[in-house]
């Protein structure tokens, strides 16, 4: 299994976050399957990949580190594809949200927590 992760801190109020990220990953051709107010969990829609390297993207927000003018993210990208290649499907996708979270003309990153980058395989 590919996964990567990584965390953001945003100059935005936990309260308009939420529909700023969900519209950011429909605009990115997710299918947002689920949310709470401090979880979001989108799927790539099906057509242009096979099944195994169709990702699953799951953003956890902090409420409890939350103030009034920054909040903190948490992303997680993940598929069933073995990343056998450094360039893979997951990562691609990976590379592409973040790219477009860090781009949102919606907030200003206040400070990038570049967590890690990591795939491993799963038993």
């Amino acid at each position: 299994m590919a996964r990567y992760t990584c965390s953001f801190i945003v100059s935005v109020t936990i309260d308009h976050l939420q529909p700023l990220l969900i519209e950011l990953l429909q605009d990115c051709t997710l299918d947002v399957q689920y949310y709470t107010p401090d979880y979001i969990m989108a799927r790539e829609i099906p057509g242009n990949v096979s099944f195994s390297k169709l990702v699953t993207v799951e953003i956890l927000i902090d409420k409890s580190t939350a103030t009034e003018t920054e909040t903190r993210m948490s992303i997680v990208i993940k598929n069933e594809e073995l990343p056998l290649q450094l360039d893979n499907h997951c990562r691609q996708m990976f590379e592409y949200i973040k790219q477009e979270i860090e781009n949102s003309r919606h907030w200003h990153q206040e400070r990038p927590v570049d967590k890690e980058k990591k795939s491993h395989l799963s038993p």
